[in-house]
């Protein structure tokens, strides 16, 4: 039996190693860091992109308005993230820079698939190099270009799925299963953050309040990102 641990051990500690049923086990770990992230929830609406995010607050004496969870890649891209939020800081980073690139490069705004797929490239990367680790981080990528409103959900494989709506972090589950029952296509950027504060309120419980969340949309009419208020975001509270 000692053997056989040893072995495993092996295939657990080598990125690059398949286990001899198929799996690359640190990626599977950093799937799981994932799941243990903060809430995240991302809703393409008909008049404009919704993300939500749990900023979780663990300390009473934290700045909540220091926290930034959803982030502006470019006036029409913008991301939220679940897990290692410091690896999602490194890749946003990049997103950011790239867009930048294209901008001087063709001068027209990067489309949001090309976006997405940058990210994708570097993290499939690190799961085929030896001395790297996964990211440990799966990104909710959503804007609007030529092509309309999108949104995208990537995972430590470098993987990457587009959406009507999703939701990454610890409640995922709990959250899809109300997304599953009451998302619709023709909902209003008004009805998608009330619908997620609804969603959030179940997986938070008692711990949830307007200081904890954050939200952002980028509008259909004029393609650019906007975070909202804490009083927008409190009315739906009740």
């Amino acid at each position: 039996m000692q053997p056989l641990q040893h072995q495993m051990m092996g295939y657990d500690r080598a990125i690059t190693m398949f286990s001899p049923d198929g799996r690359l086990l640190q990626v599977e770990y950093a799937k799981k860091t994932v799941r243990l992230g903060n809430t995240a929830i991302g809703m393409v609406c008909a008049d404009g992109v919704l993300l939500v995010t749990d900023k979780r607050i663990i300390d009473k004496l934290v700045v909540p308005e220091a926290i930034e969870k959803v982030f502006q890649v470019d006036d029409h891209v913008m991301a939220t993230a679940a897990g290692i939020i410091s690896d999602a800081r490194v890749l946003i980073e990049r997103s950011q820079v790239k867009a930048q690139q294209h901008k001087v490069t063709y001068n027209a705004p990067i489309d949001v698939l090309s976006v997405v797929k940058d990210v994708c490239n570097l993290k499939q990367l690190t799961t085929q190099s030896g001395g790297f680790r996964p990211f440990g981080v799966s990104l909710l990528i959503a804007g609007k270009d030529e092509e309309g409103l999108k949104l995208f959900e990537t995972d430590p494989t470098g993987i990457f799925y587009q959406y009507k709506a999703t939701a990454i972090g610890e409640g995922e589950q709990d959250v899809e299963e109300v997304l599953h029952k009451e998302y619709k296509d023709a909902m209003t950027i008004d009805d998608g953050l009330k619908l997620a504060v609804k969603a959030l309120k179940k997986v938070l419980n008692d711990g949830f309040n307007a200081e904890r969340i954050e939200a952002a949309v980028i509008r259909d009419k004029d393609g650019k990102m906007e975070k909202l208020g804490k009083a927008r975001i409190a009315k739906y509270l009740k």
